[in-house]
């Protein structure tokens, strides 16, 4: 059964550079798990070291996509060269080992137009999959419609978009989250359950602004099991009828989700996604190099899940192939 991760990161130089010279007041508080340690130095890796990895764990594939803090609250300068010089970089690296690696592209969604552009040309001449993006740019949320142009390229190539997890804001920090030591603020903000709320908001953002209305067949990704959307589904399926969108909340989720683990190994997840979505809404992630699942137990928590061979297959591999079948390029 052939395994491939749709979230598993990668970080270049030049990036890590531009990080490092923004002021520590306007740095991601997700910058130092991204660029120090030993996590910094694999996510640099992109050859034998990570295949051994994968080896290890079970994947055949990993869908490479940059890590964060990625481009979008970078100078807006900066991110339009390094939008172009990443993908570039990610580019080489699938065509030198297509048999092991995909991409999808990063974008500088600081100057949404040139992303819309940088979408197209990583999808039809650099051979990319989609792009990843990380919610809000600066304090412009996601569905704002200055952003359109991306939704508007992606679903003209019939290209997903994966939606990652996104630090809070300094204030949504501040009184939400502070108040511990440093370590466990920061966790508490990000992994912990802050980037989950803000990843999931983020997608209901553009349910209710009628993105997925104007745009009918652009399809999100979600990790972490749908980002708290799908536990709190009938929570919220009120609001769509509030905001007056044309279909009701839980058809948007099926019809324009899909969510994987994120290397989260949890059968409850998967029971209550199956139930929620349809196996033919999930697909297969480890997130290289934050959980432990990028480096072992992959395979097995899928060869051991409650599953019949149709759905395993169509989790593994079959539903990530094919959205990719069916890319116009």
């Amino acid at each position: 059964m052939k395994l491939i991760g749709l979230e598993e990161h990668f970080v270049t130089p030049a990036v890590l550079d531009a990080w490092s010279r923004l002021d520590p007041v306007h740095r991601d508080v997700a910058f130092a798990a991204s660029a120090e340690g030993e996590t910094g130095r694999r996510l640099l890796e992109l050859g034998e070291e990570r295949r051994s990895a994968m080896a290890a764990t079970g994947l055949d594939v990993q869908v490479l996509s940059l890590t964060t803090p990625a481009l979008q609250n970078l100078p807006a300068a900066d991110a339009r060269h390094l939008q172009e010089a990443t993908n570039d970089v990610l580019a080489e690296t699938v065509r030198n080992d297509p048999e092991h690696f995909q991409g999808l592209a990063a974008l500088a969604t600081s100057t949404p137009e040139t992303a819309a552009d940088e979408l197209r040309r990583a999808v039809t001449v650099l051979g990319l999959d989609g792009a990843m993006l990380y919610g809000r740019t600066g304090a412009t949320n996601l569905d704002d419609h200055s952003f359109w142009p991306v939704f508007e390229a992606a679903q003209d190539l019939c290209v997903p978009l994966h939606l990652h997890p996104q630090s809070p804001p300094p204030a949504v920090r501040e009184h939400y989250y502070a108040g511990f030591p440093p370590e466990i603020s920061a966790g508490f903000a990000t992994h912990g359950i802050g980037w989950h709320y803000d990843a999931g908001v983020q997608f209901l953002r553009l349910v209710l602004r009628g993105v997925f209305d104007q745009f009918p067949d652009l399809q999100i990704v979600l990790g972490h099991w749908g980002e708290l959307v799908l536990f709190y589904l009938e929570r919220v399926q009120h609001l769509a009828s509030s905001a007056g969108t044309a279909r009701p909340l839980a058809e948007y989720v099926r019809d324009n989700l899909y969510v994987t683990p994120s290397g989260i190994r949890s059968r409850r997840y998967l029971a209550w996604a199956i139930e929620v979505i349809g196996t033919e809404r999930i697909m297969f992630a480890t997130d290289y190099l934050f959980e432990a699942s990028s480096l072992s137990g992959a395979r097995a928590f899928l060869e051991q899940a409650p599953l019949d061979d149709t759905a395993r297959e169509s989790i593994a591999f079959g539903n990530w192939e094919r959205v990719r079948a069916g890319i116009r390029r």
